[in-house]
């Protein structure tokens, strides 16, 4: 008589996982559609300035004086600027729907980073409209890129917030690199909008530019670029030699920080020598928006490490 023996079972359930709620689901490409149109407006922005169309519209709220739209037949620099009037509607459908969606989530953090882009767009709208006013004061112009470069970063953040909460801050040299590079390429962004200011394109062919030297500025620019991009190996090379999983990823974004720079250097370098062509100072104005974003996932992913 055989003897049947049975293996222990464990017969406790354990309760599955909470699934995420429909809505929820569409927080990440919300977020990449967040700072994928917070880049494409500074490109549209830079082909108003470059067209010399930064006067297509010269009032603001309207377009003209009589009306919201360019009257009569569209002429080219009016169907240019007001096309990139245009777009904010398209960015504040996607913050509105990003806010929302943040919102039902519960998570603090998503919802005050959606909130803080939200409140950016009209913001910039209301820079852009003095920027309008004022005949397209060189500063004005130099501020409204920098609060799109920021309005980047945050977007940055929020895409990284969205599968789990950051952890938290760590300490120590590879924290402070990150954070001077993180502040050395701020200076760099501002510096180009100074050398900008007192170049070429001015976005009309009466804007003032504003007095300063564009050789001593370029040169300028050009000392804090090589800084920057001497943190930015020095950061490579401290992160390998801290080593670790939690650097891994530190490292990948580092590493596209790296690239990017190079990119968008050999292309400042290039068009500087070649008169600053338009679709080469185009592509700059991408590279810089790119910069800010991977000077911000690096400067995320150094100091709060997810392994």
């Amino acid at each position: 008589m055989g003897v049947t023996t049975t293996e222990p079972t464990d017969r406790t359930e354990r309760p599955a996982p909470p699934s995420p709620r429909r809505s929820d689901r569409f927080m990440k490409p919300l977020a990449w559609a967040t700072l994928v149109a917070q880049i494409a407006i500074v490109v549209t922005g830079g082909a108003v300035r470059l067209t010399g169309s930064g006067l297509g519209c010269p009032t603001w709220p309207r377009c003209t004086d009589e009306s919201f739209s360019p009257h009569g037949e569209l002429e080219f620099h009016s169907a240019i600027e007001f096309g990139n009037r245009m777009l904010t509607f398209a960015l504040v459908a996607i913050a509105v729907a990003t806010f929302v969606v943040a919102w039902r989530t519960r998570r603090r953090e998503l919802r005050l980073m959606s909130l803080i882009i939200a409140l950016g767009i009209p913001a910039q709208a209301v820079i852009g409209g003095i920027t309008v006013l004022t005949d397209l004061n060189p500063w004005l112009v130099a501020l409204h890129l920098l609060c799109s470069m920021a309005i980047i970063g945050v977007s940055v953040r929020l895409l990284l917030s969205v599968e789990a909460p950051l952890p938290p801050a760590r300490r120590g040299p590879p924290a402070v690199l990150a954070w001077a590079t993180f502040a050395t390429a701020w200076v760099v962004l501002y510096l180009g909008t100074v050398v900008t200011g007192s170049g070429p394109h001015a976005g009309d062919a009466r804007t003032e530019r504003n007095g300063l030297d564009p050789l001593q500025m370029s040169q300028l620019h050009a000392d804090i670029v090589f800084l920057f991009m001497g943190l930015v190996i020095g950061l490579l090379v401290t992160l390998h030699v801290v080593g670790g999983p939690a650097t891994v990823r530190a490292r990948r974004a580092v590493v596209a920080l790296l690239v990017i720079s190079l990119a968008q250097g050999t292309i400042g370098f290039v068009q500087y020598f070649t008169d600053l062509p338009e679709v080469l100072v185009g592509f700059h104005m991408l590279g810089a928006a790119l910069v800010s974003a991977s000077v911000t996932w690096v400067l995320l992913r150094v100091r709060r490490p997810v392994v």
